[in-house]
């Protein structure tokens, strides 16, 4: 008897629902938009209960479309976008205030002050993480801070708080579960990633109680079951990660060594390294991939704010392309970038730089500088970034990487794929089926109900790819590479 798992994919930009079967095969797949706010410079909001709609929506949507009842799915699996932050009503329900992305930069200035303190040692050494706005416990302070009423009401135990998998969970449960996995507690600069609790100290330098926080829980572990009253079936929701850990796994990337790149609206790239946490010297993250049954992996995660994002600008700010697709054969259409480098500082730059108050920089622009040259420095700016965190990745590890596993809208770019190739000098690998993400939570909903045994059976099983080769001779990449590092040092300093 065919058995299906259901994915709850919540990204920055759509809410989407993925139907597998246990082959790991796509049944049915349904995806909205859903609205971004931006009320002033550097500040990106959603409406927490237009993602809660939207998501439920699409969940009714693909169970039609894959011909399915409620009865028919086996067991749910949440990833989503991570370190955004929802704060609502014990109550009423209802969020006290917008959903604070995990682009928003409002709170530069209080991580400028922790980076400056000798409490920022310990926030990195325990949560693995830097200061910085991009994480959800500054933004948590924030609206404590700034809302009416609701640090006093946070006192009373009467708030609470989530990333975008608590607020998913507590509405589908009807109210009855406020949790998290440990994967997304990890991405707060709340949680002690080796005592695997919620860190006292922190919590008391941030003013937060520990009554607003979910419990954490293994990735693969019960999250309680929908309220009936919603899809007239209580199925159980047995797996959940934040999205990238989530495409980690869903690219089978289970050993130590192993590193995927998600190239979405940033990129983010993470290398799995095993048991321990590695500390990075390169202005990486330590963050935690999952556990499961008891046992954590951990791994290096680099961020890059603006991938995909990029060509989103250039289609919605320039109008030079009408559909992002178009992208790769304006970049094509030059033999190369005519000495044009694009950094794309649109929400200040991510790891390594960490430089939250950075801006858009084009460099090289002559005469001769063509709309074609910028998308073609524009595509190429998503490789180099990508590259920045790979080297510093290998730096720590102190190896080379074998092969680069890539998923992600901007990979179907084939260009983009080739050029990241040439740059790292390592094969870039891209699976036939994209939905990585979703698969990964559904592999850890799979695990939890006990579809596939472990994770040995999952890695047998086989999956297309297509392989990119590099084929740019090392010194030509690397002077592409010191180029690019040019073009950053300038947008740092102003210049």
């Amino acid at each position: 008897m065919q058995k299906y798992i259901l994915a709850i994919d919540q990204g920055t930009s759509s809410s989407r629902a993925i139907v597998f079967n246990h082959q790991s095969q796509v049944v049915a797949v349904s995806q909205k938009e859903f609205t971004q706010y931006f009320p002033q410079p550097g500040w990106v909001e959603h409406d927490a209960n237009e993602i809660w709609s939207s998501q439920f929506s699409v969940l009714a949507e693909v169970l039609q479309k894959a011909n399915l009842k409620p009865q028919d799915i086996t067991c749910i699996g949440i990833t989503n976008q991570r370190e955004t932050t929802v704060v609502w009503d014990r109550n009423t329900g209802q969020p006290i205030h917008p959903a604070i992305v995990w682009q928003d930069r409002r709170t530069s200035a209080y991580c400028a002050q922790l980076k400056a303190s000798a409490f920022h040692e310990y926030i990195q050494k325990n949560t693995g993480l830097l200061a910085d706005p991009y994480f959800s416990g500054t933004k948590l302070k924030w609206i404590l801070e700034n809302v009416k009423g609701a640090a006093e009401k946070a006192a009373k135990g009467e708030l609470a708080f989530g990333t975008v998998d608590s607020w998913l969970i507590y509405k589908l449960t009807g109210g009855k579960v406020h949790a998290t996995d440990v994967s997304n507690a990890s991405r707060t600069l709340l949680f002690n990633i080796h005592t695997l609790e919620w860190d006292k100290k922190i919590l008391k330098e941030f003013n937060i109680p520990t009554s607003i926080l979910p419990e954490v829980k293994n990735s693969v572990d019960d999250f309680g079951k929908v309220d009936p009253h919603l899809l007239s079936h209580a199925i159980p929701i047995m797996g959940v990660a934040g999205d990238q850990q989530a495409a980690l796994f869903g690219q089978k990337c289970f050993k130590k060594g192993m590193v995927k790149n998600t190239y979405g609206t940033g990129c983010f790239t993470m290398l799995n390294t095993g048991s321990k946490p590695v500390t990075s010297n390169n202005q990486l993250l330590t963050t935690i991939g999952w556990k499961i049954d008891n046992q954590i992996s951990y791994a290096l995660e680099g961020s890059v704010f603006i991938g995909g994002a990029v060509i989103q600008w250039l289609r919605d700010g320039l109008e030079i392309i009408q559909q992002s697709a178009d992208v790769e054969e304006l970049a094509n259409s030059v033999a190369d970038n005519g000495g044009i480098y694009f950094v794309p500082a649109l929400s200040g730059l991510g790891a390594p730089w960490w430089n939250p108050d950075a801006k858009g920089m084009i460099t090289g622009i002559t005469r001769g500088t063509t709309k074609a040259h910028i998308a073609r420095a524009a595509v190429e700016s998503i490789a180099l970034q990508s590259y920045d965190l790979i080297d510093c990745m290998q730096k720590d590890l102190h190896e080379k990487i074998s092969e680069l596993k890539v998923d992600g809208g901007a990979t179907a770019n084939q260009f983009l794929m080739q050029f990241q190739a040439d740059l790292i000098q390592t094969s870039v690998s891209r699976p036939a089926v994209q939905e990585t993400t979703a698969l990964g939570a559904c592999y850890l909903a799979g695990l939890g109900a006990g579809i596939w045994k472990s994770t040995d059976e999952i890695e047998n099983s086989q999956m297309e790819h297509s392989l990119f080769k590099p084929k740019m001779d090392h010194q030509t990449a690397q002077d592409k590479i010191k180029e690019w590092h040019l073009a950053v040092r300038q947008c740092l300093s102003g210049f």
